[in-house]
């Protein structure tokens, strides 16, 4: 695979210097940049980010499940298409250095993800759902009409602030991932750029608001299906779509830190539950009877919500999948992808519309 892409040698090499760079003089913020690498893990959008924002703004969560699910399945398929190396197994097997001048990178216990390094999901998730909350909470924001000059100048100064967050937390979250030495420079700049580019078309898709659950079935059977046949294609093509499983098992300084839910199919797994359980939840009676039923609107009904929801993913997510055989894990995986919106939009919030319910009857 290194022997295909000579081309990318000097690309790969300058990104060694600047890991290298990275890890010798800001090894003091490790703990920093750890944290930013957990900010930016696509699984914290379902746990989090959704919760938050679903029960402020139905649309605003509808369109981050989508757009985060189409955007982890476009770096899927580029990153099978791209053959992107890791930095570090790519300083192992390379013959770009001489054996004796291989430069040395060192690991951490996030380090040792298992797919292909381009383009770099945790940059493509994170940029994709803070664009989407960025541009949301500006939209929220946005005068109708500019009724004095102080107005204007203070919008102008908070949609400033907002993108100035923004690029703060995304730059942290790619030099996070080049620091611990499991992506490229290049791969985390485009993974930035293609997660905007995601949540920029979701933008102009309002039709996900009102997607029945037939819609969300057809598009979870198309997503799963393009992904099998592209996988199959390679095979037939004597490639394995796999080959960067190999590397990480081999070059991983701790077998301890390879985890099943990095591979390629894990990330293809959880997102296909998370769009059908959304579309399982909000299709269901529990959904209309609750969020837009008449307490729908109140702010303690929503309050409630996201208490509730945030205490139960937490709690949630010490339930770990059995990972020694991967079909199980794989199904366990989506029937659990699946309850997490299923639990936030529908079977959470019905439990609040009822003890709210039940409260109105005991103060008449």
């Amino acid at each position: 695979m290194l022997k295909e892409q000579p081309q990318m040698d000097f690309v790969y090499s300058s990104g060694v210097l600047v890991i290298q760079h990275l890890q010798t003089n800001y090894k003091e913020y490790h703990d920093f940049l750890n944290f930013m690498s957990t900010v930016g893990d696509p699984r914290n959008i379902f746990s989090v980010y959704f919760p938050l924002w679903f029960h402020l703004s139905h649309d605003v969560g509808t369109k981050m499940i989508w757009a985060a699910v189409f955007g982890d399945w476009f770096n899927l398929i580029f990153k099978w298409i791209l053959f992107g190396q890791r930095p570090y197994w790519w300083v192992h097997e390379t013959h770009f250095y001489h054996n004796d001048s291989v430069p040395y990178l060192e690991q951490f216990h996030i380090t040792c993800e298992t797919g292909p390094g381009s383009p770099s999901g945790h940059a493509m998730g994170s940029s994709c759902v803070w664009y989407v909350m960025i541009t949301s909470a500006l939209s929220f924001i946005r005068p109708s009409s500019v009724k004095s000059v102080q107005s204007f100048q203070r919008f102008r100064l908070l949609k400033s602030s907002l993108w100035m967050t923004f690029w703060l937390i995304q730059i942290s979250v790619c030099v996070s991932r080049v620091f611990i030495a499991t992506h490229f420079p290049h791969q985390v700049i485009l993974g930035l750029l293609a997660g905007m580019l995601v949540a920029e078309v979701f933008d102009h898709i309002p039709s996900i608001y009102y997607a029945n659950l037939k819609v969300y079935i057809q598009t979870n059977v198309f997503l799963f299906s393009f992904a099998a046949c592209f996988y199959l294609l390679l095979k037939l093509t004597d490639i394995d779509p796999l080959w960067s499983v190999t590397k990480a098992k081999t070059w991983c300084a701790n077998p301890d830190w390879i985890h099943l839910d990095t591979t390629p199919f894990a990330g293809l797994v959880r997102n296909l539950g998370a769009l059908f359980g959304l579309g399982l939840a909000v299709n269901s009676e529990m959904f209309i009877q609750s969020c837009k039923g008449k307490n729908g609107y109140k702010t303690r009904f929503k309050l409630m919500c996201v208490t509730a929801t945030l205490t139960f993913l937490q709690l949630y997510d010490f339930i770990k999948m059995p990972t020694h055989t991967e079909v199980l894990f794989y199904v366990l995986s989506f029937c659990k992808s699946a309850s997490v919106p299923f639990s936030v939009v529908a079977v959470i919030p019905y439990c609040v519309h009822l003890l709210i319910g039940e409260e109105d009857r005991k103060l008449r």
